[in-house]
């Protein structure tokens, strides 16, 4: 009995390090996750994140909620003959093994009803609610207006040329818009 003990001792020894170097093959990990500053008075922003599902199983992302909006929707950019319009999504699919990111023109979660301005380094709450892996809690992190990721500071509309590009209102929808002019 003894040896049988101190061989699955031996077992466990060798096996979990080599599973824990390896990374979890069964996880979904969301990270990356900020949104842009916006003026004072805005109603609308929007979320970007990078989601990970390390698992075997297709997920979606059903819904989104946040206590700094009365609204938290999917988005989309569509461009419609040439102008860029933003569309509700059912859900948000994750295949097994991608990587799926929200980002400026593209998906994104739209906060409409903002309870206060979004400011840079400020951060607040969101709850993402996946179909197979349950509500997931997580931390936006408020950049500067205009920027393109959550460690920019700046983003394109401070480069010469990008002061005017359709459907990216950088100011007064916090990045999303149909059109106008950048701060």
């Amino acid at each position: 009995m003894m040896r049988l003990i101190a061989g699955l001792a031996l077992l466990f020894l060798t096996v979990l390090p080599a599973l824990a170097q390896s990374g979890s093959p069964s996880t979904l990990e969301v990270k990356q996750v900020w949104a842009r500053a916006t003026p004072a008075g805005a109603k609308t922003g929007a979320i970007y994140l990078t989601v990970v599902n390390g698992t075997q199983s297709d997920d979606k992302i059903l819904s989104a909620s946040t206590s700094a909006a009365s609204t938290a929707q999917l988005h989309t950019m569509i461009d419609d003959n040439g102008v860029m319009k933003m569309r509700e999504l059912p859900s948000i699919e994750v295949k097994a093994g991608s990587t799926v990111m929200l980002k400026p023109g593209g998906m994104h979660v739209m906060l409409m009803g903002l309870t206060q301005p979004l400011k840079p380094g400020d951060s607040f709450p969101l709850t993402l609610q996946f179909e197979k892996g349950g509500k997931m809690e997580l931390t936006v992190t408020v950049t500067k207006a205009g920027a393109m990721g959550v460690g920019d500071m700046g983003g394109m509309g401070n480069m010469p040329g990008m002061g005017n590009m359709p459907g990216h209102d950088m100011g007064s929808m916090g990045g999303h818009g149909t059109g106008g002019k950048q701060n």
